[in-house]
């Protein structure tokens, strides 16, 4: 539809257009205009080619893969499609982009934070997989004459805090973290003060901190590195989305599975259709919004079919400080016992940092705004009290952001729907979707190619625990 307009452009005004005036006579570049009407003639001339309107813009009419949402979950996906297909150009993967400037990605607006940290252990193998991932980089994502990827990857650690009350299931975590192979070491109150002098450790029983692979990178880097190799690859791009009034081409078989996406150019009133055999459900805080599109959560209560994707977008700030007396080059990113944590920004005293509110506390998401009260009432007071140089800082700047927030049990959803069995979800990390990417491309490609998790086994989450009610319990979600 409209791929075959005639783009003659011979209206009013169109010789005009370029005439001016300098010093009272009139200017025109005459010889581009004459042949721009000479090349207009020659297209409608018998035996001469048509012009077309350019349609490189325009989604193919079919695709084996179509992935909503072009962030680093949906990029990562298209990676390791590719990377795992048979042949080159075996399969072709398109990848809708409501945003091509990513100014509201979830990704560019993140602290770029990777630690082995969790209770699951999936989650601690999904960053062990990620940060040999991210160590061998341009091994991955080298393209023929561009230049490296750099990731700016500061390996300063993480400590994180624990109260008395607190204390005993630190320490079962890390157990666990240290059996599926990471280097964390628990220190007392007094070892803690010792290694960073600058904490005020009331309060504090034990901590934990990361000796090895963690820290933090630019977020930035990766998201174009990859976005960068993939299209190296093969991989289509179309900035689009998948709306409300028109997103799911019906099965023509009766089931739940769409045989294609409607696409909403950008900037137009036009849909484009994209026949398919697989559609990735990878729109971030926006996926359970796709997958209701797609009739799932439609049915009567309590059946399979009436369970909705329980990810809905919820607003975190993020603020950044400069306090000239502030913890030092060797200062890790602190996760204090009351939730607020803080890293520092490059080398000139800056710090950025925050803390997740409450349910009762929760900001609205129609907007980016952010509450600077927030930072005086409820994370201010918390920072100056563990770091007693923190009373001086001066906030400089702060900006908000979205997570895929999982109001079920805030970990990631992973594979294809029980009934919508050719939608794949890659969603609702809570915010640790970014330092897991990697992994989650590779485990949601090995499920669309060869039918099972190989690399890492994330049955546990697959989307029918929310018809089961069984939650993932991790509790060092930051």
């Amino acid at each position: 539809m409209f791929r075959r307009v005639l783009q003659l452009g011979l209206g009013p005004g169109r010789l005009t257009r370029g005439l001016g005036t300098r010093r009272g006579s009139f200017t025109l570049d005459w010889e581009a205009q004459v042949l721009e009407v000479k090349k207009k003639l020659r297209s409608i001339l018998p035996g001469e080619p048509l012009e077309l309107h350019d349609t490189s813009h325009l989604p193919p009419e079919h695709s084996d893969v179509v992935i909503v949402g072009g962030g680093i979950l949906g990029l990562s996906v298209a990676f390791w499609l590719k990377k795992l297909e048979k042949k080159r150009d075996a399969i072709r993967v398109l990848v809708v982009e409501q945003d091509h400037t990513y100014s509201k990605a979830s990704t560019g607006l993140s602290v770029g934070g990777i630690w082995q940290q969790f209770s699951l252990p999936e989650n601690i193998q999904l960053s062990l997989f990620s940060i040999n991932f991210l160590r061998n980089i341009n091994e991955h994502l080298a393209v023929v004459d561009a230049p490296p990827v750099d990731l700016k990857f500061n390996p300063a650690g993480y400590l994180v805090l624990a109260s008395e009350k607190d204390a005993a299931s630190l320490e079962n975590k890390v157990r666990v973290q240290r059996q599926e192979g990471a280097k964390i070491c628990l220190m007392s109150a007094e070892q803690l003060q010792n290694k960073f002098p600058w904490i005020n450790t009331e309060g504090v029983a034990l901590a934990s901190y990361g000796m090895e692979d963690e820290g933090w990178f630019d977020p930035w880097s990766l998201l174009h590195g990859l976005r960068r190799k993939v299209q190296s690859m093969g991989v289509l791009f179309c900035q689009g989305e998948v709306t409300r009034e028109k997103a799911f081409l019906p099965s023509s078989t009766g089931d739940m599975k769409p045989r294609g996406v409607w696409v909403k150019m950008d900037n137009s009133l036009e849909y484009q259709p994209v026949e398919c055999a697989v559609v990735i459900n990878a729109a971030g805080a926006w996926s359970g919004q796709i997958a209701e599109l797609a009739g799932i959560g439609n049915g009567p209560p309590g059946t399979l079919q009436g369970t909705k994707l329980p990810v809905e977008p919820r607003k975190r700030y993020v603020y950044l400080w400069h306090c000239p007396q502030g913890p030092g080059l060797e200062a890790p990113l602190v996760a204090d016992t009351s939730g607020v944590y803080f890293r520092r920004e490059g080398l000139g005293s800056n710090y950025l940092g925050g803390c997740s509110p409450t349910e009762e506390e929760e900001p609205d998401p129609a907007n980016l705004e952010v509450d600077h009260d927030f930072f005086q009432k409820k994370v201010l007071p918390h920072l100056a009290q563990r770091v007693p140089a923190f009373e001086t800082l001066k906030v400089h700047s702060a900006w908000a952001g979205y997570y895929d927030y999982n109001t079920f049990d805030q970990n990631g959803v992973v594979g294809p729907h029980p009934l919508v069995v050719n939608m794949y979800f890659a969603t609702g990390f809570s915010g640790h979707g970014l330092q897991h990417a990697p992994g989650i491309g590779r485990a949601v490609a090995e499920m669309v190619l060869q039918g099972g998790f190989e690399t890492i086994n994330m049955s546990p989450f697959l989307f029918s625990r929310f018809y089961l009610g069984e939650k993932l319990q991790d509790y060092n979600i930051l």
